[in-house]
């Protein structure tokens, strides 16, 4: 497809956002109007999902909308979370490219040129990078953290997973499943897929309207689900690896003390009442249990992969 044929989409996850919402249209359409004229792009549209809004954001985008027909929303009936509302976006967007971008004016629609310079370069998703990160220092310092956490345990090496500002493929997000807080994770998830995925500096805003919409709670959230994505992007499909390792450690352990035992009361030494009888006993069962884990999620994947066959890993076909 050539570059004029293609499709913008941008998807805006909304929740109380009232203050910014005009003026960040306006740099939207200032910005994407501007790519159509010099054909990098043959159209865009612009999807606001509003997370359940309870203040006059849902009110202020149904004004918008009106304006043009490249405005659309989605409206959620509660708060289900910035994950839920990219998915939904995700499903109704028709773009060939998507932008995904916070509400508040942090990110900047002047960014979009380089961001597509950059995926023509040959990459699927391409994530920004808050490099001078316009925030409190009490954000700044656990965001780091977490950064440096995930990039350990998932093998993945970005400097900023949790920027909302990113482009996808079309490709890319037809194949995204997330939930949860795992939106903080579509880079981990996009690579295990075998998409490539990059990141550029993004220049990052002050909040000017509004207040953050996450407490310290976010940071256990994340913790779990970086657990949790770790294990998918490396053992997904082969949860006997995971669970083999364990089982054959615990096992091990439990068989070197029960022949250790073995061999003192041969040689007549009373191991009945010795608490390393019953933790020897207990590890082999255990281990005996991590290996059925692991048929068992072996046997599970099996079969969702025969029902639900996923060429999300091949990148052509002649």
């Amino acid at each position: 497809m050539s570059a004029y044929q293609r499709r913008l989409s941008v998807l805006v996850p909304v929740y109380n956002e009232e203050g910014s919402l005009s003026v960040l249209l306006q740099e939207i359409l200032k910005n994407a109007s501007a790519l159509k004229a010099n054909e990098t792009i043959a159209d865009f549209e612009v999807w606001f999902v509003s997370d359940g809004s309870t203040d006059r954001s849902e009110a202020i985008i149904t004004k918008l909308a009106e304006q043009s027909s490249a405005i659309h929303f989605i409206f959620f009936r509660k708060n289900f979370g910035k994950a839920a509302a990219l998915q939904a976006g995700f499903r109704h967007c028709t773009g060939d490219l998507i932008i995904t971008m916070d509400a508040d004016l942090q990110d900047d629609p002047s960014e979009f040129t380089a961001m597509i310079e950059k995926i023509d370069e040959g990459y699927d998703l391409v994530s920004g990078w808050k490099k001078e990160r316009r925030d409190p220092l009490e954000k700044r310092v656990p965001s780091k953290l977490f950064n440096r956490f995930t990039s350990a345990v998932s093998g993945v090496s970005l400097h900023d997973f949790n920027c909302g500002f990113k482009i996808y493929r079309r490709e890319v997000v037809q194949n995204l499943s997330i939930y949860g807080e795992l939106h903080r994770y579509i880079p981990v998830m996009v690579s295990r897929k075998g998409f490539r995925i990059t990141e550029i500096p993004v220049h990052h805003r002050k909040r000017e309207h509004g207040k953050s919409k996450y407490g310290a709670e976010r940071y256990l959230r994340g913790f779990f689900d970086s657990l949790t994505t770790a294990f998918l992007s490396k053992y997904y499909d082969r949860p006997m690896y995971f669970f083999g390792r364990v089982g054959l450690l615990s096992l091990s352990l439990g068989l070197v003390i029960c022949i250790y035992l073995t061999i003192l009361w041969i040689l007549g030494n009373a191991i009945g009442t010795r608490p390393l009888l019953a933790f020897g006993i207990a590890a082999m069962f255990i281990g005996i249990q991590f290996f059925s884990i692991g048929l068992i999620g072996d046997m599970v994947v099996d079969s969702t992969f025969k029902n639900t066959y996923d060429e999300s890993h091949i990148r052509e076909i002649k």
